[in-house]
């Protein structure tokens, strides 16, 4: 890529190593004080104040959201690229799904690269990101416009798989109320209208439908109100469902379908219902293959080898997947605990704070860095990702 890449790709390593002690130091304070969706505020505190520190413009409550900040550093103007840091996590559970790394890497990928690089070859910018793991920060974010003007958003996440690229889903709730009537189930049965018997129907239905979805897509369902009690007919009951697809489109399709069973149910039963969506739309995450390779090829030099995903498995959804939509992004997956475990469990938050999870979020993040850098000072690099992008969307929208 040219002699000045290389020499500002290889001091990356020593600006990471000076600062990994600090940097674990950082990822274990997040680990042992979990906060929860948009409720991250010593989290974003404690990032923020660092990127502050080390001469980042800080600008906190970022899209209206108190625990959301964006940091800044260098030229006012593009090319420009983001590390994404995520923080919050799972109540119960704390960090099983390793978001402490996460940030940690991240924040410790934009402060490397800044230090290597000279005030007029970019932007820097380092985004926190809150409630990955329901609310969809991102989501609003990228609303907002806040990566409108970034050549690039660049993150990892710890995994059971070491996964160049992350197949994650589209995925939304919705929320389903079916009405009907109360009456006495024996003093005049024929009055009421059973709005819960409509919504066990609509479960039914939806199962037939589930077993022709193609795969990568699901409805999962709860019932959230089904009465007040057995001698009355239930007049309200509800749902909330949860629909995933391998792609945005198939799950705007799958939308389609839970709001035509819901209104066919209605008919055949004389009640009326509503159906809402409850959360942001996680949209599917489109990987920026062009930096995705370089994400690989640096963390190759640390003994991490990643592969492409195993076809047909799918690891569940993210908010990534809308700022992949807008612009070039990578979210590759390294493992910190065997295949045979899991997220979202207890041993891997353990894992998240041990000493494989130091290791891998250290070789993350001089891997991000040296991407990001590659990206601020190579043209072609940036052209490439963003042809690879617009024929990506593209075909996404087919």
């Amino acid at each position: 890529m040219g002699h000045a890449v290389d020499e500002a790709v290889g001091r990356v390593a020593g600006e990471v190593a000076v600062r990994a002690d600090r940097l674990w130091e950082w990822a274990r304070t997040l680990h042992g004080d979990p906060e929860y969706a948009f409720a991250e505020h010593r989290a974003a505190d404690l990032l923020s104040g660092e990127l502050e520190r080390e001469g980042f413009t800080v600008e906190r409550d970022l899209a209206g959201l108190p625990t959301a900040f964006a940091a800044r550093s260098g030229t006012p103007r593009r090319p420009a690229v983001a590390l994404l840091l995520e923080y919050d996590a799972l109540p119960g559970l704390g960090h099983a799904c390793g978001h402490n790394l996460i940030a940690a890497a991240g924040l410790g990928a934009a402060l490397a690269a800044r230090a290597v690089l000279d005030e007029g070859d970019g932007a820097v910018w380092a985004v926190g990101t809150p409630a990955e793991e329901g609310g969809g920060g991102k989501v609003i974010e990228t609303e907002a416009g806040v990566f409108d003007d970034l050549d690039a958003a660049l993150m990892f996440h710890p995994g059971v798989h070491s996964w160049r690229w992350a197949p994650l889903t589209a995925q939304a709730q919705y929320r389903v109320g079916f009405h009907g009537r109360a009456a006495h189930p024996t003093g005049n049965p024929t009055e009421g209208i059973d709005a819960l018997a409509a919504l066990i129907q609509l479960f039914n239905t939806l199962a037939v439908v589930e077993r022709r979805l193609p795969r990568g897509s699901h409805v999962q369902g709860i019932i959230t109100d089904g009465g007040r009690a057995t001698n009355i007919v239930p007049e309200y009951a509800e749902a909330l469902f949860g629909l995933r697809a391998a792609t945005t489109a198939g799950l705007e399709d799958l939308a389609g379908e839970l709001l035509t069973c819901a209104h066919g149910v209605a008919r055949a039963t004389d009640t009326t219902v509503t159906v809402e969506r409850a959360t942001p739309r996680y949209e599917h995450f489109r990987d920026s293959g062009v930096l995705s390779g370089r994400f690989a090829h640096h963390l190759s030099r640390a003994g991490l080898d990643l592969t492409p995903p195993e076809p047909g498995v799918f690891l569940g959804s993210s908010d990534i997947g809308n700022v992949s939509g807008r612009v070039p992004a990578i979210h590759p997956f390294v493992a910190v605990m065997g295949e045979d475990g899991s997220h979202h469990t207890p041993e891997f938050a353990a894992a998240a704070a041990s000493d494989r999870g130091r290791r891998v979020m250290l070789a993350a993040a001089e891997a991000l860095a040296c991407t990001a850098v590659e990206l601020l000072l190579s043209p072609d690099l940036r052209d490439r990702a963003w042809s690879e992008h617009e024929r990506t969307t593209v075909a996404a929208a087919v």
